[in-house]
Parts: C-alpha cells; structure tokens; sequence
C-alpha cells in the first residue's frame, strides 16, 4: 500500500482522517454492459457545473461533518446533475437537482446524546433490564424473600463488576464479533436474527452501565447489612468496603454523558485507576473476610482451601484476567509517519488486518489510548490516518515521533458485521468514509455498496483511497458538496437502499447525521445502524 501519493487536507473520524480523491461521476451505477466502457468514459461524464449560490452553514468540529474549518465563500457552490448516465433499456439515472437539506435550528451534540437518540433504544433497554433483574433480587433480599442474595450480597456486587467489565473485554468481543458472522453469515439465516444480534452488539454498553450501578447497590446493601453486625467483623473490612464503594461511585460519576463528553481525559483516567484501585481492594477484602475470625477478633493464614470455595474468589479471578489481557499486547513499536500537510499525519504500521477492525494507540500508554479506523488490504502493513484534531494528534504532525505505543489486540466495531448480510449499504460523510475502506481493498461475504458525501474531495483527500474507490465504480456513488451542494442524506441514504436492494444500512456520521440517516431508513422500513454513545 502506497502512500507517497499527494495530500491536500484532511478531516478526521473519531481522531481518523482519510486521503480521498473523488469518482467524477457522483451518482452513476454502472450495469454489467456498461463496464465494458473504457475508464476515461467512467470517470469523466457529463456534469453541468455549479451555480454559485448561497448554502446553510454550520459551525462543527466533529470528524464527519460536511463542512471544513478552512473554507471559503466561494467553495460554497451549488451544481446540480443536468444529465446522468443510461444503463440498460435506455433508464436514465438522474441526479438532477438533489433535494436540499431542510434547515433545522442547531442542538448540541450533547442533546444529541442524552436526549435525541430516544427513550426505548436497545441500549436503554439492555440497561433496564440488567437493572431491572438486580433490584427485583434486592428488593426480594430485603424484605426476606431471598435469603441467599441476602447471604451473599457481597457476591452478586462482584458479579456484576465481572458482567460488566466482560461486557468492555475487546478480546472477548472480538471472538463474539467473529463467531456472530461465522455462524450467522448466511442467506438461509432469518434477516431477524441477524438485525437482533446487531442490535445488540452495538448496544452492550447498556448491560455495562446497569451492572455498574448495580454493583454499587449490592455493596451498599452489604455494608449496611455489615453494620448492623459489627460485633463479627474488623473495622479494616469496614474501611476497605467503605473504600471500594466510595471508588465505584467515583466511576460511575466521570462515567455520566455530561463529565464524559466535557472531559474525556478526566473519564478515561478516573475510570482506569478508580477500577485498577477497587480491584486491588477487592482482593484484600474477600482475604480479609475469608481470613477474620469474629470469636477471636483475629486474622488467620491458612485460608487458601477456604479461600477457593468462596464465589467471590472466582468472580474476582475472572475480573483481573479480563484486565491484565489487554494489556499483556502493549508494544512500542517503530512506525512510519510523515504529514503531507499540517492536518493530518499518516501513520504505517507492519501487519495486515482485517476489515471493520480498530486500533488503538498511546504516546504514554497509562495516562491516554486513542481509537482509529484501521486501512489494510490484510497482507503486509496496515495504515491510520490521524487528523490533527486533539492535542496528541496536533503533535503527530509538529513533532512526529518513531515510536507509538499499541495495542495488538485490535478490537472489532459495528462495520465488522458487514459480512453477515447479503448485500450492505455503506454511507459516510466527510471521513466518516474511513471505517469502510478496507472493505475497498478485502474481499467480503457481502455485496457492498458505498453512498459516500463530502466537500472538497479532490482538494482535501487523495489518490490513493480514490484508486480504491475506482475499482467498484458501479457500487459507489461519490457526492460533493462543493460541487453539488449539501443533500438531504437520509433521503438520498432511502433511495439508494432501494435502489440497490440493500438489507441493511450502516452509517457513519455525525451525532445528528447518523440519527437522521438512521430514523429515515428504519421510517422506509429498511435497518439502519449507526455509531451510538457508548457503542
């Protein structure tokens, strides 16, 4: 994979950005007569140009906005297609005067977040119903109706710590990922289960977030129950439960959508060494409780066969190897980095890998890990692309440095199910296209096709990624809003679904372009999926 191909800008995708250059016809699909065509006549049709006029702006910083930060007025044209492709039996295809996108008064991307993607997504179901299930038990253990919760209370607080850290594994995700389109992969399996197990996939965060407060419940359950039985316990196990409370509480505060969206770093690094700390305290409290003897008022040592009987002890052996795992992937590795302009840098690492894979890389690996869409053809090496958005990526570009920490462990996202459909739309906007371009370079099990909207394609991406875009030209419909104006992508994402009979939609924008994309597809009554906060 060759890179020394020039590069304008760059935008980036969840710190990811892409070199892209344009298919010049923006909406023709290609027939299997009209392959035959020469590569001058598929990339070059008729195509009225633009009328300056004015469009609806919008200030946003997100990676997958349609808009740059270092535009100008005149980029701002609108064109319309006056003329389109004839495919088989003379059927014209038409983008002529593309519907605009109606103007709709500016939200948040918070509001977005925490009101907007609604009140019975599966996410907020799986959290319910984990909810749910822990205080009909707590409630039942109050009132005396289950006595063994009440009797290990201390258990279902470490089992749900373990449910919901497996619920984060990306090791034991991305065996789930795996097993999801091996086994499901097929035409004969019901388009049902397939969209169900989709919906839960991306949504597991909902299980993740209920058993973290619901762990907190337990334990606050078992502390009380401990102090009213003082007399048979220490106050150094008072101390450390009280410690270990005080600590999950802490997550789950820097873990709310206001703190996490404000400051994310604060999150990132609260919740690792809160949930590094509790563990450490995990430990010494079932040894503390498995070793003090009440009558004696005295810690014993031989506790070890003991010590093996008690859930608990399992619970908690499960936790810290779901953790250590991680973390046993951790390399310095050497990397090839340059940056064709000062906004973005080109990152190559030795490996290939597979498509709908993410990675995740660190300058200090204990204080901050960065994700990133993965570009491979799975032979050789593998490339990021980092927009220059956050204070790490800016100094990727001033101060490139030859090494990067990284996690060898890659971890699978929504697009890695892509192989268990039949025929899959991909739509992106701005460098929201990243995910998606190594099902350019990969075979799939799936037919692919890609509805890709941005501005400024041939100046601000590259040579490289269009080559890869080229070679499906009949699957790929390419819009430019500098050249085109802005659209109405979720009627343009409905239109193109039916057109090419896609099963399923995966979208990749921003907040709100991906609720829009995503609520006109399922409206039309086509699946639609999209990034989700705390997918």
């Amino acid at each position: 994979m060759d890179f020394d191909g020039k590069i304008n800008r760059f935008s980036s995708c969840r710190g990811v950005a892409f070199e892209i250059k344009p298919h010049s016809d923006l909406f023709a699909i290609f027939t299997p007569m009209e392959q035959e065509v020469s590569r001058s006549q598929r990339f070059w049709n008729r195509i009225t140009r633009a009328v300056p006029g004015s469009l609806s702006r919008r200030s946003s910083s997100h990676f997958c906005d349609l808009d740059n930060d270092e535009e100008s007025p005149e980029d701002d044209a609108l064109a319309h297609i006056e003329e389109g492709l004839k495919g088989d039996n003379n059927k014209q295809i038409v983008a002529a005067k593309l519907p605009e996108k109606p103007n709709k008064n500016d939200s948040s991307r918070l509001s977005v977040i925490l009101l907007d993607q609604g009140l019975f997504t599966v996410y907020k179901r799986l959290f319910a119903v984990s909810l749910a299930i822990n205080i009909i038990c707590l409630v039942l253990a109050t009132v005396g109706r289950f006595s063994y919760a009440r009797n290990n209370a201390v258990t279902f607080s470490v089992a749900n710590i373990f449910a919901l850290v497996l619920c984060r594994n990306e090791a034991f995700f991305r065996v789930i990922f795996w097993l999801a389109v091996k086994t499901l992969g097929y035409p004969m399996v019901p388009l049902r289960i397939k969209l169900g197990t989709t919906a839960v996939l991306q949504s597991v965060g909902g299980i993740h977030s209920g058993c973290g407060i619901s762990s907190i419940a337990w334990l606050i359950y078992a502390l009380v129950l401990t102090l009213r039985d003082r007399a048979n316990t220490s106050s150094e196990i008072i101390a450390i439960a009280s410690t270990i409370l005080a600590l999950l509480c802490l997550s789950c505060i820097a873990a709310f959508p206001l703190v996490r969206h404000l400051h994310h770093n604060v999150f990132e690094r609260t919740h690792r060494f809160a949930g590094w700390t509790s563990l450490v305290l995990v430990w010494i409290f079932i040894c503390l409780t498995t070793a003090y003897d009440p009558t004696s008022k005295t810690y014993r040592t031989d506790i070890g066969s003991e010590l093996t009987k008690r859930q608990e002890f399992w619970f908690v052996n499960g936790i810290t190897i779901l953790i250590i795992l991680p973390w046993l992937t951790v390399r310095r590795v050497p990397i090839k980095i340059y940056s064709p302009s000062g906004h973005a840098s080109v990152i190559t690492f030795q490996g290939g890998v597979g498509a709908g894979i993410l990675g995740r890389i660190s300058p200090s690996p204990l204080s901050e890990w960065h994700a990133f869409g993965i570009i491979s053809d799975n032979k050789k090496e593998h490339v990021i692309l980092a927009g220059a958005v956050g204070d790490f990526t800016k100094s990727l570009v001033s101060n490139p440095p030859s090494h990067l920490w990284v996690r060898k462990l890659h971890f699978a996202g929504l697009p890695y199910l892509t192989s268990m459909y039949n025929r899959v739309l991909h739509v992106a906007t701005g460098s929201g296209i990243c995910p998606f371009l190594s099902f350019q370079l990969q075979p799939s099990r799936a037919d692919i096709f890609v509805l890709w909207v941005a501005k400024n394609m041939e100046q601000n991406f590259g040579k490289e990624v269009m080559e890869w875009m080229s070679r499906r030209p009949e699957k790929n419909i390419l819009h430019d809003t500098a050249l085109l104006g802005r659209p109405n992508v979720p009627q343009m994402s409905v239109e193109a679904a039916k057109r090419f009979g896609a099963e399923i939609v995966i979208v990749t924008s921003n907040p709100e372009g991906t609720r829009d994309v995503v609520n006109a597809c399922w409206a039309a009554g086509i699946p639609a999926f999209g990034p989700i906060w705390d997918s």
